[in-house]
């Protein structure tokens, strides 16, 4: 989390800079763009484009990283070149954000305007801002398998549960409304942490790494799906 949080705060600059936010804080520090060179995003931390969200394989999209700011892009992302003047102002693979920013110049195929769905919120933005995330694992129906994901309930958001791939993909694959549901407890089953949600005929079992993060966990969505978003209704609610 504190990783998460350095990585957000480094970003935030160039975020205002590019998509031209309103904020009180001058954007001096964005002239260190190109001039100092970037700490990577890692590859394992992402499983999608960092620009344009669509899923990298193997194949067809495979992964970059923009030498300006350090993103996980696309080939399709990252065909901009740009002079770098950490690099002695030689030509460097950018993504479009960077080089828009750094060269002044336009791009005809503009994805800016199109508005962020549900999904579309950045997993590193939400963690930094969330009541609870972490890696969790979410069984499968019949409970011998599953998928292992990064899951936030966002602070502006606290009645959703989202899941994301890596904790900095810029994107969420699923997300669960929580009011409603009950949350149980399971009894540990050869060293696993289990839990679960349930309603009606709906049930989705989850597995924590410990114990103690089983519990924060419980009470976090019994909050939720018992519809409480003020810190200050905490004192009437007793938890799972």
């Amino acid at each position: 989390q504190d990783a998460i949080d350095r990585k957000e705060k480094r970003s935030e600059t160039f975020k205002t800079a590019v998509h031209g936010l309103e904020t009180d804080t001058p954007a001096l520090k964005t002239e260190e763009l190109g001039r100092r060179a970037p700490q990577w995003v890692r590859d394992n931390l992402v499983t999608m484009c960092m620009r344009c969200k669509e899923p990298f394989n193997a194949i067809t999209r495979r992964r970059h990283h923009c030498r300006a700011c350090g993103y996980v892009v696309c080939a399709r992302c990252s065909d901009y070149k740009a002079e770098l003047q950490y690099d002695g102002n030689r030509p460097n693979r950018v993504c479009q954000e960077c080089y828009i920013f750094l060269t002044g110049h336009t791009v005809l195929e503009e994805r800016e305007g199109r508005h962020k769905g549900i999904l579309e919120k950045g997993a590193a933005e939400v963690s930094s801002r969330s009541l609870l995330c972490s890696s969790l694992q979410l069984l499968d129906k019949n409970g011998k398998g599953g998928t292992r994901g990064w899951f936030v309930i966002p602070q502006d958001d606290p009645l959703v549960l989202y899941i994301y791939a890596a904790p900095q993909d810029v994107r969420a694959h699923t997300s669960i409304p929580l009011l409603g549901y009950q949350v149980r407890d399971m009894p540990q089953s050869e060293s696993r942490h289990l839990f679960q949600l349930a309603q009606s005929r709906q049930v989705f079992t989850f597995v924590a790494d410990t114990e103690e993060l089983k519990q924060r966990w419980m009470k976090a969505m019994a909050r939720s799906a018992a519809g409480i978003t003020d810190p200050e209704e905490e004192e009437d609610f007793a938890g799972p």
